[in-house]
């Protein structure tokens, strides 16, 4: 069972770094990402919180995955 946990926990953390950072240009690229002065929007800022959430995540599941093969 710790090695289906640790492998579930592997490929989350996997599937994070692969699929979250890639939406990172189309963000920053979206019309909906800065107003009219060029200053960053709200859409932005969630965004990019969700990014850095996921990226953490993956960090959280690569060592609570190390954890459980000890």
């Amino acid at each position: 069972m710790e090695i289906f946990a640790a492998a579930v926990l592997f490929v989350n953390a996997l599937f994070n770094v692969v699929v979250w950072p890639r939406f990172y240009p189309r963000i920053a690229n979206d019309a909906r990402a800065t107003d009219a002065h060029g200053k960053r929007t709200a859409f932005y800022r969630v965004h990019v919180i969700l990014i850095a959430s996921a990226i953490v995540l993956a960090a959280v599941s690569v060592v609570a995955g190390v954890l459980v093969l000890l």
